[in-house]
């Protein structure tokens, strides 16, 4: 009998050669169908990726490649929920060679367009729904005696660069947004504003991996803590977790990374006293001053003193009522949300202490992935399913802008499917 017949089944026709080729049943050879995924998610849509696949001599429909880029998320999603399994049983050994020297785990949040699926065409009962993000690096730095940069940089005490970064984070900045017609993404990518030279005794980035789910906190906590144990984070002599405010940030930290320095974002901190201090000036001239003040305060660590001239700020102002609906911009309200914000972070708001331990001071490199991730999945016409949304997607995401050629890895080692489907087989030559 020849190697190369077949036998039809019940299954499909069976080759004994689908195996070792690793063919499953879209009958694309490995290579092509990472090529495809790649592709799906890279690009903006499923029909730019078959756009591209066909101007690179692959004829696939946009709704195959949709179809196989859900399948292979969906994959992936089941293997990172196994990896959760293992880890909780303690059974997850680290896949690293080399326990890495300094690392950081930055989580974040984004937000995308979903819809009530089987209700007909269009877009019915939409909503807003939050995707959670991860950002694992590993980083290159060194200890200090000293803090390296005792004074805040430059760039934090240029009015225009601030007040952008604020419109950014925060959607005002005392003047009117850029752009008037609303349209401004609040989550588009932030980082710290431009600078001519590193800062001094500034970390450097070696390799980032991702994660990122639709799941709720109590579900992400977990993924984000398998991902740092395969990368053998646990056991980094230096250990940083940042995040914004946000109380899931926290308690992720608290369960999952409770021996990692806990540090609040600085960028975010800043935004919070740019505000209130805009608030409370009689003029924007007295505004900046105050600002450059709390802004020197915090970056030394003085958060303290900070506080402190809030409650008197507060005091001269007025404090809001229990329920008492206020304009974003009226003072009382800036100011009760700056020290409700310091208060609440001050225990992790040590900024000279984690220079001087050479880690990071911002989650500018989660908020900056935050906005790749929705480069993919967040646009105004892209409305996902619910409840499963666009979970397969953002695993595809994650996977490709993870700096460790996982994708590659994870084709080499999936195995291939016997059976070719009986309507392919029928469909041949």
């Amino acid at each position: 009998m020849s190697p190369y017949a077949t036998v039809p089944t019940a299954a499909g026709t069976f080759s004994p050669l689908r195996i070792s080729l690793r063919l499953d049943n879209h009958n694309f050879s490995p290579s092509l169908l990472e090529r495809i995924v790649e592709a799906s998610a890279r690009l903006c849509s499923f029909a730019d990726a078959s756009f591209a696949l066909h101007l690179a001599g692959v004829e696939i429909s946009s709704r195959q490649v949709q179809r196989i880029a859900v399948e292979i998320g969906s994959e992936l999603a089941r293997q990172r929920d196994r990896k959760v399994l293992l880890r909780r049983r303690r059974q997850l050994p680290p896949r690293v060679p080399v326990t890495p020297a300094v690392v950081a785990v930055e989580v974040d949040g984004g937000r995308l367009h979903s819809r009530e699926p089987g209700c007909g065409p269009g877009v019915h009962h939409q909503q807003g729904k939050e995707d959670k993000v991860a950002c694992l690096v590993t980083l290159k730095s060194r200890v200090y005696k000293q803090d390296p940069q005792p004074q805040p940089p430059a760039s934090f005490l240029e009015p225009r660069r601030v007040r952008r970064l604020v419109q950014q984070i925060k959607g005002h900045a005392g003047d009117k947004p850029q752009d008037a017609s609303g349209q401004e993404d609040a989550s588009a990518s932030v980082q710290e504003p431009s600078r001519t030279q590193p800062r001094p005794g500034a970390s450097q980035r070696l390799v980032r991996t991702c994660v990122a789910s639709m799941a709720d906190s109590r579900s992400f906590g977990p993924m984000v803590a398998a991902e740092a144990q395969e990368r053998d984070f646990y056991r980094a002599s230096r250990r940083a977790y940042l995040g914004d405010g946000a109380k899931y940030n926290w308690w992720i930290q608290k369960v999952y990374f409770s021996d990692f320095e806990a540090i609040v974002d600085l960028l975010h901190v800043l935004c919070y006293i740019y505000l209130a201090a805009w608030g409370v000036g009689a003029d924007e001239a007295q505004g900046w001053s105050i600002y450059t003040d709390w802004m020197r305060w915090c970056w030394q660590g003085r958060v303290k003193e900070v506080i402190e001239e809030l409650k008197s700020w507060q005091g001269k102002i007025g404090k809001p009522s229990k329920g008492e609906e206020l304009d974003e911009k009226d003072p009382r309200r800036l100011v009760a949300e700056a020290l409700s914000y310091l208060k609440n972070n001050q225990s992790r708001m040590d900024y000279p202490r984690y220079r001087r331990q050479g880690l990071p001071i911002t989650s500018s490199l989660a908020e900056s992935l935050v906005g790749e991730i929705n480069a993919r999945v967040k646009a105004p016409q892209k409305f996902w399913n619910r409840p499963e949304g666009a979970e397969a997607i953002l695993q595809l995401r994650a996977f490709v802008l993870s700096e460790d050629d996982r994708l590659a890895r994870y084709f080499a080692q999936r195995p291939g499917n016997p059976y070719r489907p009986r309507n392919s087989a029928q469909a041949s030559p």
